[in-house]
């Protein structure tokens, strides 16, 4: 039994082999039309899961972005304020150099007048001790000058207090 009543070859189907050919086709589009949803599902949940993934990565990398502009915000500041110390150090440093330098020179200054006073004291000794023998010396010197002995003068002969 043909299809239709026109004789036109292999062209015309027989109509068992049509039922036939339609039924394995409606077969075999259902069985891909399942296969392809239950791929278009796994491709989907694939899907899904890669772009997931890939949320959860930027989430992850914008808190990682967060915590590394938080830590260069607190480096930043740790310079600033090791700045400031080093800034306070050296003023302090400062302070103690000229403090120490105004002690220094108060001590020196006290030390060259205690030597003062003591070398003042000494020659004023000296001064009172020679003056003793300054007769002595003086007609020892004039004699050697007039080449004869010449005798020393008493002592309340007036002496002169400008031999400095």
């Amino acid at each position: 039994m043909e299809l239709l009543p026109v004789r036109i070859g292999p062209l015309n189907p027989f109509i068992p082999d049509l039922v036939v050919g339609l039924v394995l086709f409606g077969l075999c589009y259902l069985a891909l039309v399942r296969l392809l949803r239950r791929a278009r599902a796994v491709l989907e949940q694939r899907e899904e899961m890669t772009q997931g993934a890939a949320d959860r990565a930027e989430e992850v990398r914008a808190r990682a972005e967060e915590k590394r502009d938080e830590a260069r915000a607190v480096l930043a500041e740790a310079r600033h304020e090791a700045a400031r110390i080093r800034h306070r150090a050296e003023r302090e440093g400062a302070a103690l150099i000229a403090a120490a330098r105004a002690d220094g020179v108060r001590e020196r200054d006290g030390m060259l007048a205690q030597a003062a006073a003591r070398i003042e004291s000494e020659r004023a000794a000296a001064e009172a001790e020679l003056r003793v023998y300054v007769s002595e010396l003086a007609s020892e010197l004039a004699g050697r000058l007039v080449g004869e002995p010449i005798a020393p003068t008493s002592p309340t002969a007036p002496s002169t207090d400008n031999i400095r």
